[in-house]
């Protein structure tokens, strides 16, 4: 039986994967979330399809997202990642990533571990839209008053190329937020494996 999902996930099978094991699923471990937040990062100004193209370069790259390192990364390391084939030859990029490792360590200092401060803005569960629930045609946002206030926060802590949009897309990936369409096999899935949250606006 065909499965029928979120159709903005169907351009390919990278896609389809995606859609169907990762995207909308809660992540509570800190490496992977570091991950997808740098994702984020490295998309800006470009197409997700780009970014999921060459996400093996980018494990590669940066050794599988391990912050410690990656916070500790010189001028030859950098050379090196631009070096990777398939990697976005973007220093500033490059460079933001770093930056962001070095605060990311400092907020896990600070606060535990990333995914308890993460989590603490949706009381440790997923939010969904009731609006969603109600219409086939319901669009997901770009941003909502909580991607403002996180991107905000994580502005005030230093980290670099992360606004309310990227971010938004961020909660979206990780599953601070179950954006699947309501017709989609895996809105239903998520809502049965972590109970939601509903909030008018996301806020």
């Amino acid at each position: 039986m065909k499965k029928i999902r979120c159709p903005y996930f169907e351009l390919n099978d990278l896609e389809r994967a995606y859609h169907d094991k990762e995207w909308g699923t809660p992540c509570r471990n800190d490496r992977k979330l570091f991950e997808y937040l740098m994702y984020e990062v490295l998309q800006c100004g470009l197409s997700w399809d780009t970014i999921i193209q060459k996400r093996a370069a980018f494990r590669v790259a940066f050794e599988r997202f391990d912050f410690e390192k990656i916070a500790r990364y010189g001028e030859r390391d950098i050379v090196r990642i631009l070096a990777v084939p398939g990697m976005i030859r973007s220093r500033r990029k490059i460079e933001a990533i770093i930056h962001d490792a070095q605060c990311f360590i400092a907020l896990r200092r600070e606060c535990g571990t990333f995914a308890k401060w993460l989590w603490a803005f949706t009381d440790g569960k997923p939010l969904f839209n009731p609006d969603n629930a109600k219409s086939d045609e319901w669009t997901a946002p770009a941003r909502t008053e909580l991607s403002d206030r996180i991107a905000a926060e994580l502005k005030a802590r230093g980290f670099k190329f992360l606004g309310s949009v990227t971010i938004y897309a961020f909660m979206q990936s990780v599953g601070l937020v179950n954006d699947h369409a309501r017709f989609c096999f895996r809105y239903k899935e998520l809502c049965n494996d972590s109970p939601c949250i509903a909030r008018g606006n996301m806020v």
